[in-house]
């Protein structure tokens, strides 16, 4: 019995002791989680213009990365204003040379339906659904949007003037098509002054001429050298 309590006493013993020991020098308080997230805030890359992607709070920056980020998002805005002026610009250009009424583009596709169903023309030219017009010749064939060669001014009086000429071909022969257009300073459209076609071997197509109007007493009169419309 004696040799079975012995070990017991002696166990019992140790345990006091370590108790004893914990009480004496208590166990460390680890902040893990603190110690990580000081250590994540300041391992933290420098916010600049360049690398600045938004994902640090604006209170967590200092005033020269506030600034970064500022000019960064100035350079955004002027980026996008610029774009959408150019946009502008580009529609409104657009518009002018190609949509518009009084574009070039709508002359000349004006002048071609007009030479496609003049019989005088397909005659000369052939069937009118298979006569093609174009621009300026170009060493290709087969290129297309060939420029439209036009020219504008205005004359001492105020009138606008729209000179073009473009290329017609069909499966007889190919000629040449002229236009003058005028606006007066009272009118807000282009009229015909003339509308010719022209096919080498023929004697000249007008399909418009103002000039023979004026012969007939229709033109506009003239006092004390000043033309009245």
């Amino acid at each position: 019995m004696n040799s079975i309590q012995r070990p017991r006493q002696s166990l019992s013993l140790c345990r006091l002791s370590c108790l004893h020991l914990r009480r004496q020098f208590p166990r460390p308080i680890i902040r893990s989680g603190l110690k990580a997230n000081s250590t994540s805030s300041t391992s933290r890359k420098h916010v600049t213009v360049v690398n600045d992607d938004g994902r640090v709070r604006w209170g967590e920056l200092s005033t020269r990365e506030k600034a970064a980020r500022t000019t960064q998002q100035g350079i955004n805005l002027a980026v996008v204003i610029a774009g959408v002026a150019l946009t502008g610009a580009v529609v409104a250009l657009l518009y002018k040379e190609v949509f518009s009424y009084d574009s070039k583009t709508s002359h000349f596709n004006r002048a071609a339906d007009r030479i496609k169903r003049d019989s005088r023309c397909i005659e000369l030219l052939g069937d009118g659904k298979k006569i093609q017009a174009f621009g300026e010749p170009s060493w290709s064939r087969w290129a297309r949007n060939r420029v439209i060669a036009s020219t504008t001014e205005t004359d001492r009086w105020g009138t606008e003037h729209l000179r073009m000429h473009f290329y017609v071909e069909g499966p007889l022969n190919s000629g040449v098509v002229n236009l003058h257009l005028t606006k007066k300073p009272s009118q807000d459209e282009y009229e015909y002054k003339y509308l010719a076609l022209d096919v080498k071997g023929h004697q000249r197509i007008y399909l418009e001429n103002a000039d023979a109007k004026k012969e007939n007493g229709k033109g506009p009169t003239k006092m004390f050298g000043v033309r009245w419309w």
